[in-house]
């Protein structure tokens, strides 16, 4: 008796079972890289549109202000999924492409925190306790 020979089971296509075709990787880097750099433009358009609406009302422009600082922190580390979304499907192109935009988002971010900081400096400390102000001829001067 002569038995068939026993096939292995065929395997499921895992996304980092192959690596990507070159041409795909590209594609999809450069796709997803105009997405985002148009997706970024819009958003922080609309957001320097609110500052300027706000004609002038500080707490308006310092809510816009903030509210596009906390969506670039949100959009930086969506960028950094994708960039491991690309890894794991073994797209090597992709991730650069990905990482490099999310290095000139992180620049931007803390080009934008730093000019914020500059701009609202910290206030003076506070007087020691046994401080007493010095007037004119109160004779308790330090």
């Amino acid at each position: 008796m002569t038995y068939a020979p026993i096939e292995p089971a065929p395997r499921r296509g895992r996304p980092w079972s192959r690596r990507m075709p070159l041409g795909l990787d590209v594609a999809l880097g450069f796709l997803l890289f105009l997405v985002e750099a148009a997706v970024y433009s819009a958003v922080r358009f609309g957001h320097g549109m609110e500052m300027w609406a706000a004609q002038a009302d500080e707490t308006r422009i310092e809510a816009a202000r903030l509210a596009d600082f906390a969506w670039m922190q949100n959009f930086l580390v969506a960028m950094i999924v994708f960039v491991v979304l690309a890894l794991l499907f073994r797209a090597p192109w992709t991730a650069v492409s990905q990482l490099l935009a999310a290095a000139a988002a992180a620049a931007l971010l803390v080009l934008a925190q730093h000019d914020y900081d500059l701009s609202h400096p910290r206030p003076a400390p506070a007087p020691s306790p046994g401080y007493s102000p010095c007037y004119s001829g109160s004779g308790r001067c330090n």
